[in-house]
């Protein structure tokens, strides 16, 4: 009679380990690259708003001494698809009301996500949206770039932190569906 031998490791790759032993490190960082990014939106936002910075010139903190990173779709497209890949590669880690919330970000990326594949590809063609004069996002033909691209980043951060918090301090329900250790022990 053969017994089954149980692994105190989960078994799955690095994805799994990702979505268990390593869910709180891989969240972490995953979250210390969103506010990066945040810090820059919000750094462009100041300069042109609080320090009266025409557009050209307000290029956020890296922008200035790389003022090709503002200009580069790549570069913003990168960015993109590393949101959407650690929400897609993340997102296993999440039980309950927190991995509805995280989905709700996810679906909110994969449209942001296309309308960055939307900007490159009209940046490597040279085809653009309406016969514009620059590259344009479909919502971008309502509302200018900057204040766009902060909306977007607050519907995909708004509902990621919600569901980081709701990940944190699980319902007794979701707790024991958990297989990392991110919630935060009882406070009695």
């Amino acid at each position: 009679m053969a017994t089954e031998t149980v692994s105190a490791r989960p078994s799955g790759g690095w994805i799994s380990a990702l979505n268990t032993r390593h869910h709180r490190t891989a969240l972490n960082l995953y979250m210390l690259i969103v506010l990066g990014h945040w810090a820059e939106h919000i750094a462009q936002a100041i300069q042109i708003y609080v320090l009266g910075w025409p557009l050209s010139e307000a290029r956020g903190v890296l922008g200035l001494p790389f003022p090709w990173l503002v200009t580069s779709e790549w570069m913003h497209y990168g960015y993109a698809l590393l949101m959407l890949i650690g929400l897609i590669l993340l997102r296993h880690g999440f039980t309950g009301r927190s991995r509805t919330w995280w989905n709700i970000s996810l679906g909110i990326q994969v449209w942001h996500h296309f309308e960055h594949l939307l900007l490159l590809s009209q940046a490597i063609s040279g085809y653009h949206l309406l016969g514009r004069p620059t590259v344009t996002s479909i919502i971008q033909l309502l509302i200018p770039r900057v204040e766009l691209h902060l909306f977007y980043n607050t519907l995909v951060f708004v509902p990621m932190v919600v569901a980081m918090v709701l990940h944190r301090r699980p319902r007794a329900s979701e707790r024991s569906l958990m297989r990392c250790t991110c919630a935060v022990a009882h406070q009695w």
